[in-house]
């Protein structure tokens, strides 16, 4: 099954644990309905949702409980999760035939309002 359809199948259960490999984040401003996905524990290390995660801790801290609440609107993380999914298919792919490495553009601002 591909890491896309298991963020579409995940994200709409509720207190089901994910599979090994992936973890639960809740994502959505203050004041938003916060909408649950599961996530390859891979993205965790891409430099995007390293900066997702950042503002996770600038906005809560360390000390949440239960899944991770990213402070971001649900679109942007959707387009997010959508480039790191591209991007480590294509290093996947790139490994078979020249192992070149792509930099993960820097989205300033991105994660806000």
């Amino acid at each position: 099954m591909k890491e896309e359809s298991l963020h579409r199948l995940f994200s709409f259960g509720r207190r089901t644990m994910p599979p090994k490999g992936f973890v639960t984040v809740r994502v959505g401003l203050e004041g938003e309905e916060k909408k649950r996905f599961v996530v390859p524990v891979e993205h965790f290390r891409h430099p995007l949702f390293v900066e997702m995660l950042e503002e996770a801790e600038k906005e809560f801290g360390f000390e949440q409980k239960g899944a991770i609440v990213i402070p971001c609107r649900v679109d942007r993380f959707n387009q997010v999760e959508a480039i790191i999914d591209r991007e480590f298919a294509g290093v996947a792919g790139e490994r078979h035939h020249h192992g070149s490495h792509h930099h993960a553009p820097h989205f300033v601002g991105f994660f806000g309002a």
